[in-house]
């Protein structure tokens, strides 16, 4: 058969005879042509991601904005309340009740209704109590206040809580400017809060003034018509810009236009640049009786971070392209060169083989032709007839020092020969002489190699594996022995030095504090240890060897609440070949329960598995830390109880389980009654003792269940769990009675107001916290050292 019908093809597909440089342009084109397509795949993968990621910046955003906007009006609708449930509301009160609501809103005020019969005795009395003269003002002609015109009715502003440096603008008659006077129209309509339209805002500095008027009427329950209006003045940069990004770091671009407003003016526009891609979102806010168009756009800061990677998938594939055409063209060409080459080779073998047949020295030939290995032939007697090229370079002898005059037991150090005889002796039953001893086979281990020490012509020794055998002639009888030997003192000198390195690996690890591990997961879940340091027995209380038998045994230390998130865990780095770290307890026989830390890197084997390096450590003790550090965050230093951060945390929570399933919940809020003139008095010191002398009194009577927190300064707060208003209030009076109840030492007898409120279903934290506040309030303003309950109305 001709040679070239049984020749096999490059790499299994490319014929020999195919060009090298057509193999290579048929690989850069479709390497290019690959490398466009995943390309143009990645391109359309990343447009995707970038739609999601700015569709999760604009709901986020949107969702930010409009709880503003709402809690806004819950605000106002406070302050409304606040003006329905009191008989008269004196500035002071209004100024105590206003303040803390002032959150991102400009100013709050209010605007009781005059008739033209009323102003001068309204003026007369306000400039009486003010101390100064109070007008009802209008603007002018040149955009300043002046007294207003004679008109039926007048809706001047009495009150105003402002975060504004300028003067607030009392006496300012709302309804002297139509967009002003359209707002408290729809609110007297509606009577609900409305909002005007988009308006320069009086008293406001310039960069705030772009703004809206959030207008809530205030009426008797037995009155229709209010008589009064609470109202929000809220800049539109003030609520919208505190909080957010910098305009250099804020991936969105806003834009929010009155959609009521004929002339579409824009309430607030960012200052940042829109980015070059075209993501527009469009969103809708509320607020009182108006819709706002929120229009949102990539930002330039949207755009850095999230350029497309097409020009690098391009160019790298181009490269690669490049290279592989390269690598396959030098292949190709070199293999057929080779081959080539082979075929006049071959040639050249037949004719000398043509020469040599049937020639007497053949297998003398043969022989000398293994120069790496020693074929040494012996007769019955052991003298050497047969002694090969490879054996000369070996031992150093040449054929005629050897031939006939050397036995193979000459060769051989005598010592190892007499050691090996003694045992053959006793494991056979019979004598066996040194000279046979290299020659005699164990019947369980026939034609086995084994390792024997000859020596030089030198005298020097070296170590070689021997393969024994008997001569058999074409008859079957016995005519000699042939031995094969093989220098193995380089691969036992490279054996030493690996033994040398586990030594000096195993004596690392052990000095590491913790454990290395080597571990693998096979496609059919099959958990090993392939290897496992002396410091995997201090972490799990496990040999080493016991582990690389039975990996199950370390998950049998691991926690049971931990240990199915371990493995899904490593079954997660598995799949995507991530970093494994996790943190878990271990319940050990000895040591009890201890906190682990592992991390290892994978790697994905050839047969489906993965495996993994990494280390475990004992992170108990830095548990042990953590633990106290967070202890010590949510105490009060001086009193030992919890502070104002532990309780906003256990209110939240509270609150978050009531939202979840019915149930009762109560706040105990007081504060000491003059603890300022304690303090004055008796010294700071004094102030600290009576602050943790009242902790400990009412510690006392506190039940297991509830959480008791300073607030800051002289204020406390209680939060007390499935428990309603009648029953917290009843403990309240208790806690009163333990304060009052006995004088504490250099000072007297120290008192508390309280406040008492019960959770109310759909309601916020600010509320419950408000109305507690609000209780403790009316107990000061009755007198101190009372407890006062929540008002049905607040």
């Amino acid at each position: 058969m001709p040679m070239q019908a049984v020749r096999p093809k490059i790499l299994g597909f490319i014929s020999e005879q195919a060009s090298a440089w057509l193999v290579a342009l048929v690989v850069l084109l479709a390497g290019c042509a690959l490398t466009v397509i995943v390309a143009w795949v990645t391109a359309d993968l990343y447009q995707q991601q970038i739609r999601q990621r700015f569709q999760l910046l604009v709901n986020e955003r949107y969702t930010r904005l409009q709880e503003r906007f709402d809690d806004q009006e819950q605000r106002l609708v406070s302050l409304q309340r606040f003006f329905v449930n009191s008989s008269e509301v004196s500035r002071a009160e209004f100024d105590g009740f206003a303040q803390p609501l002032l959150l991102r809103t400009h100013a709050y005020a209010w605007a009781p209704r005059i008739y033209r019969d009323q102003r001068s005795g309204f003026e007369q009395e306000i400039s009486r109590q003010r101390g100064r003269p109070f007008a009802i003002r209008e603007l002018n002609a040149s955009g300043k206040l002046a007294p207003a015109s004679e008109r039926d009715e007048y809706v001047p502003v009495l009150y105003s809580q402002t975060q504004s440096l300028l003067v607030s603008p009392l006496g300012f008659d709302l309804l002297a400017q139509p967009l002003r006077r359209s707002v408290l129209e729809r609110a007297q309509k509606s009577g609900k809060p409305a909002v005007s339209q988009p308006m320069q805002l009086v008293g406001v500095e310039p960069a705030y003034a772009a703004g809206v008027l959030l207008v809530a009427p205030v009426s008797k329950s037995n009155d229709l018509q209010p008589y009064g209006f609470v109202m929000a003045v809220i800049s539109m940069r003030q609520l919208v810009a505190d909080g957010l990004p910098k305009a250099d770091r804020d991936n969105l671009v806003m834009q929010i236009v009155d959609t009521s407003d004929t002339q579409q003016r824009v309430l607030y526009t960012s200052s940042n640049a829109p980015g070059s891609t075209d993501l527009t979102a469009a969103r809708r806010l509320t607020l009182g009786d108006h819709v706002y168009a929120l229009t949102l756009r990539a930002s330039q800061v949207f755009d850095r971070p999230n350029h497309s990677s097409k020009s690098t998938i391009l160019g790298m594939g181009g490269l690669l392209s490049v290279l592989l055409s390269a690598l396959l063209y030098v292949l190709v060409s070199q293999r057929q060169r080779a081959l080539k080459l082979v075929e006049q080779r071959t040639a050249q073998l037949r004719g000398r083989e043509q020469e040599l047949r049937g020639a007497h020295g053949q297998l003398r030939s043969v022989l000398n032709a293994a120069t790496q290995v020693a074929i040494i032939a012996t007769d019955l007697r052991g003298v050497i007839n047969t002694f090969n090229a490879g054996a000369e370079r070996m031992l150093g002898y040449t054929p005629e020092q050897v031939l006939g005059r050397m036995t193979l037991e000459s060769l051989h150090l005598a010592s190892e020969l007499d050691a090996r005889a003694a045992s053959l002796s006793v494991t056979l039953g019979k004598r066996i002489p040194p000279s046979q001893a290299m020659l005699v086979e164990v019947p369980d281990k026939l034609h086995e190699a084994r390792e024997w020490t000859l020596l030089r012509e030198n005298g020097s020794p070296f170590t070689v594996n021997m393969l024994g055998t008997v001569l058999l002639d074409d008859y079957g009888l016995w005519i000699g022995h042939l031995a094969i030997y093989v220098d193995v003192t380089e691969q036992k000198r490279a054996y030493e030095a690996l033994a040398a390195r586990d030594r000096l690996l195993k004596k690392l690890s052990s000095h590491v504090p913790g454990g290395i591990f080597q571990f693998t997961l096979e496609p059919q879940d099959n958990w090993r240890f392939i290897y496992a340091s002396d410091g995997m027995r201090d972490i799990y209380e496990i040999e080493p060897g016991l582990l690389q038998q039975d990996a199950s045994k370390v998950f049998e230390r691991i926690h049971p609440q931990d240990a199915e998130r371990v493995r899904a865990s490593i079954r997660l780095s598995s799949l995507q070949l991530s970093h494994w770290r996790e943190e878990y307890r271990v319940l050990l026989p000895q040591r009890g329960l201890r906190w682990i830390r592992g991390e290892a890197t994978p790697e994905e084997l050839p047969s489906g598995g993965t495996l993994w390096h990494g280390y475990v450590s004992d992170i108990s003790d830095l548990k042990r830390v953590e633990e106290e550090l967070r202890a010590l965050s949510i105490t009060d230093s001086l009193t030992g109880i919890h502070n104002r951060r532990y309780f906003h945390d256990r209110l939240k929570a509270e609150t978050l389980r009531l939202n979840r399933a019915s149930g009762a919940l109560s706040l105990i809020m007081l504060d000491i009654d003059h603890f300022k003139r304690i303090n004055d008095q008796h010294g700071h010191g004094a102030g600290d003792g009576v602050l943790q002398e009242v902790c400990r009194r009412i510690a006392l009577r506190l039940r297991r269940t509830d959480v008791f927190c300073r607030l800051g300064g002289e204020e406390f707060g209680v939060l007390c769990p499935t428990t309603d208003g009648e029953q917290a209030y009843g403990v309240a009076l208790e806690l009163w009675q333990s304060l009052r109840g006995e004088p504490m030492h250099s000072v007297g007898v120290v008192t508390a107001s309280f406040g008492v409120a019960s959770w109310r279903v759909d309601e916020g934290v600010d509320g419950l916290l408000l109305r507690a506040d609000s209780a403790v309030y009316a107990a000061k303003q009755a007198g101190r050292d009372r407890v006062e309950a929540e008002r049905l109305w607040v």
